[in-house]
């Protein structure tokens, strides 16, 4: 059993600085040394999970290859370490509070009076270290969500509190706070994180060290002056200024020396350096591209880019690699119809149709498909983004006008894409649909296979409905292949159009696994046949 070590990082003076990026590359640096890492995050909201939030409320709904919805920085963790996650990666308040409330209803206290402090503050900690033990990793980075101070919190900075006396020298406390500049004044202020620290020491928790991000460099005065009102080294205090990208962050935290000082400080050899040789090519490719390639996403949530975060990541890496810069035009499916689809694609190279539940928009994701499939622009439909092109051909080419899913129209003649048989008696909607990863065998001598290589591949799900098999042989008389199946089920993951430059759809969703050293295969391919 390995001697795990347990590095914390809380936030301080504003939401949203990048808790889940330093976390994701310092764990990056100290894989590209050779240990073995993974990232956790504590949410400190009620829901069980993230799984019935709208996106406009929380992001993306992240799901894992073991079927669980987690927070969308188990996306950034994944993409940065190119490491599967877990249920067991992503804890929240609720799944704590469930868990201590299910073992006090089955008398497992012993008549105890069940208290925050220990029970839950116990269960928090058991779950920070049942990561650890089960998997044998050397770190193990653990990032609490929401700001120090919030009342939502303070369970979380007690557990941190207690492990760090109990751990000693495996674990230590990033803070990452906020430097604010003045235009008015002409200078950057320390005071917001001063307070910040002090929050933190009421919580009883010193930190070990400071990440200031800043939109300005950070002098040697100000990193001395906030070593000495925060107590902490000055070569521990770390610079974290605004990059263009979120894949240079692990770049400028090497040259920070970020992770030497963890090393230095768990008493852990600091002689050699991080192997960072295949992540550099990846951002000289990024960086270096001049060609741009405009795709447009198409959803209901664009009003809010995080909401598609997953899919955003993976143009990127696909462009990336296909010598390309992305230009990215988020395009709310509510506002298309038939007289402007025109005049809101115009200019696209190719489409991508993202997923979602409920009505609103369905009918515009419909009719830009069609408008894509009739001019020939590579389009790529996710999920609800296949069903839709499912929906469109058969209203459209096999003539059921009012073809849909009963998601949207129970009462449809036509459900060419309909609730599964085991979803249709469920009342519950946290954590009941089609999660996580499941086999799917792809037909040789199509656009998947070309792709994939290879006839079996796995991908993750996240949803109810399903293409309807009842239809399968009209679709495919009238040219629609189904390229993808579920080997035990049977049911419909992959459709594409041959002959069109690039037309598919999947009902899982492939953004999930894209990540920097290995993007994935479906977006690559798509925009390697937009700019060819």
């Amino acid at each position: 059993m390995k001697d795990t070590k347990y590095i914390f990082v809380t936030g301080g003076v504003t939401s949203s600085l990048g808790k889940g990026i330093i976390s994701a590359s310092l764990g990056k640096l100290l894989q590209a040394r050779g240990y073995k890492v993974t990232n956790q995050k504590l949410d400190p909201y009620i829901n069980v999970d993230p799984g019935t939030l709208n996106p406009y409320e929380h992001g993306e709904c992240y799901v894992t290859m073991d079927g669980h919805e987690a927070d969308l920085d188990l996306g950034h963790y994944e993409r940065f370490l190119n490491v599967e996650t877990s249920r067991a990666n992503n804890i929240t308040t609720g799944r704590i509070y469930q868990n201590v409330i299910n073992k006090e209803r089955r008398g497992d206290f012993l008549g105890k009076t069940v208290q925050i402090i220990p029970h839950i503050t116990d269960e928090i900690k058991r779950n920070i270290k049942l990561l650890g033990t089960k998997n044998d990793y050397d770190f193990i980075i653990t990032e609490i969500g929401g700001t120090v101070g919030d009342i939502e919190s303070l369970s979380y900075v007690e557990s941190m509190r207690q492990l760090k006396w109990e751990l000693g020298k495996n674990a230590l406390c990033i803070h990452l706070t906020y430097v604010p500049y003045l235009a008015a004044a002409k200078e950057l202020k320390t005071k917001p994180t001063q307070h910040s620290v002090k929050a933190l020491l009421e919580e009883g928790v010193q930190p070990d060290i400071l990440v200031l991000r800043t939109e300005h460099r950070i002098t040697p005065e100000i990193r001395k002056k906030v070593a000495l009102f925060c107590n902490v080294a000055t070569e521990a205090v770390i610079e974290s200024i605004d990059v263009p990208s979120v894949y240079q962050v692990p770049q400028k935290m090497r040259e920070e020396g970020l992770d030497k000082i963890v090393l230095s400080k768990m008493g852990m050899p600091t002689d050699t350096e991080p192997d960072m040789k295949e992540w550099d090519a990846f951002l000289e490719k990024m960086t270096k591209a001049t060609k741009t390639v405009k795709i447009g996403v198409v959803g209901k949530y664009v009003k809010l880019p995080d909401s598609y975060k997953s899919i955003i990541e993976s143009l990127i890496h696909a462009c990336a690699y296909n010598d390309r810069k992305l230009n990215l035009k988020l395009i709310l499916s509510d506002d298309i119809d038939a007289d402007n689809v025109q005049k809101k694609l115009d200019g696209l190279d190719g489409i991508v149709v993202a997923p979602g539940f409920g009505n609103r928009g369905i009918e515009g994701k419909i009719t830009t498909i069609q408008y894509a499939r009739e001019r020939n622009i590579p389009c790529f439909g996710i999920c609800m983004g296949m069903q839709c092109m499912v929906i469109e051909y058969a209203r459209n080419i096999l003539g059921f006008a009012d073809a849909n899913t009963t998601e949207i129209d129970p009462n449809t003649t036509h459900n060419v894409v309909d609730l599964m048989a085991e979803q249709k008696d469920i009342l519950n909607l946290g954590g009941s649909m089609r999660l996580g990863g499941y086999k799917c065998s792809i037909k040789k001598n199509t656009l998947a296979y070309n792709v994939y290589g290879k006839e079996t591949i796995k991908e993750r799900h996240r949803h109810r409905f399903e293409f309807n098999n009842d239809y399968k042989e009209q679709f495919e008389k009238a040219g629609l292949v189904c390229s993808g199946t579920n080997p035990d089920s049977n049911l419909v993951e992959v459709i594409e159009l041959p002959g069109k430059k690039w037309f598919l759809g999947t009902q899982f969703h492939p953004e999930y696994s894209s990540t920097v050293l290995k993007p994935h295969p479906l977006f690559v391919n798509f925009i390697k046949t937009v700019i060819s």
